[in-house]
């Protein structure tokens, strides 16, 4: 039995959007209840915002969003994002090209690894859609570890992704933000969720597709 201290690390994900309580939040619970589902103890996801409502909890609207796809926003606090934070994050999900570009700012080592979510979910699905993607599932050797092997897959995904961005540009750059709800109407609210609900789906689909065997 493997000891805390040499227990695979699980997979980093980061969420990024403004304030931490409408987008950002809504994408961190709803990434973390599926990929719990394909990998329990995986992954660890978390958000925080650019300029944070740092204490609050997350926006009732967002929460709903949440409940209806089975997450629970119970809990939830905003935090400000820092270089502290993103220290050791192997993937960095934003909700707009601009968020991007703040994390960048703070940490330009994470360039390879920061995407909008939009963004990096079309590269999956084209990844997911190319005869040869069977040749990257990871695949554990005997006595091997699935969490190891998951880490390691996840890893050397957002190079893979990039490789494909060629082949899923957004006719219009602006499909790559997710919109900002915040004090805004229920039917923004709806959009935010038209746009950022695919995209979490395509995360999770191509979690579960390359689960380690």
């Amino acid at each position: 039995m493997e000891s805390p201290a040499s227990a695979p690390a699980p997979v980093r994900i980061l969420t990024v959007c403004t304030g931490n309580i409408c987008r950002s939040p809504v994408a961190e619970r709803l990434l973390q209840a599926g990929l719990d589902q394909v990998m329990p103890g995986g992954f660890e996801v978390t958000s925080a915002g650019t300029r944070a409502m740092v204490g609050d909890p997350m926006q009732p609207l967002s929460g709903d969003i949440v409940r209806t796809f089975g997450g629970n926003p119970d809990g939830f606090v905003s935090r400000q994002l820092t270089s502290k934070i993103l220290r050791g994050v192997d993937l960095v999900l934003t909700m707009t090209s601009g968020h991007r570009g703040e994390v960048l700012q703070l940490d330009a080592s994470l360039l390879k690894r920061t995407f909008t979510i939009r963004e990096f979910a079309r590269m999956l699905d084209v990844l997911d859609e190319r005869a040869d993607s069977a040749a990257i599932v990871p695949v554990t050797a005997d006595g091997g570890n699935p969490l190891s092997a998951n880490t390691a897959f996840w890893r050397g995904l957002p190079a893979r992704a990039a490789s494909v961005r060629h082949l899923s540009l957004p006719a219009d750059s602006s499909e790559n933000d997710i919109i900002d709800p915040y004090r805004r109407s229920p039917e923004i609210y709806r959009q935010m969720e038209d746009e950022l609900a695919p995209a979490i789906v395509s995360v999770l689909r191509h979690a579960r597709l390359n689960v380690p065997a």
